[in-house]
């Protein structure tokens, strides 16, 4: 199994996740508890449908419990070289081809939100950026073909 690297807010996330799964599966608990009260069980849609969906929050709850036990968390805050493109940095861009300036937040594949301008650090675009710092022009391989980059800006927020 690869390592897991969150950024402080995205373990938070994850532990805010896992406790609504939680709560959920307590509800999902009393559901089936007054539909097993119901009688024949092997015909009752509530109790089936309450025990498959119960079974995907418990599976979900143990996929989030592993995360967050072998997570390491990122912290933008210590020594790190923070001239290079690494988990956690804002860069700021242009592409060469069309000049449209591009800002992306590089983040673990949990917190990846392209809408909001957070990318998986295991992405194309990311893994092309990854070492590089201000001033940089690079190119990057991606499925819709080659990007030319210049990074304008490296930042840790």
């Amino acid at each position: 199994m690869s390592d897991i690297y969150l950024t402080k807010d995205g373990y938070e996330r994850l532990q805010a996740d896992l406790a609504e799964f939680k709560r959920q599966k307590n509800e999902l608990t009393i559901e089936i508890n007054e539909a097993r009260e119901q009688g024949d069980l092997k015909e009752n849609a509530g109790y089936i449908y309450g025990k498959e969906k119960q079974n995907l929050v418990m599976k979900r709850i143990g996929e989030l419990e592993v995360r967050l036990r072998d997570a390491k968390i990122v912290d933008s805050t210590v020594a790190i070289n923070k001239d290079e493109i690494r988990l956690g940095a804002t860069v700021t861009m242009r592409d060469e081809n069309t000049g449209a300036a591009l800002i992306y937040t590089l983040s673990s594949a949990d917190e990846a939100d392209p809408s909001a301008g957070k990318i998986s650090v295991s992405s194309p675009l990311a893994q092309g950026l990854l070492g590089f710092g201000a001033g940089a022009s690079v190119k990057v391989l991606l499925p819709s073909g080659e990007k030319h980059l210049a990074i304008l800006k490296v930042e840790y927020k």
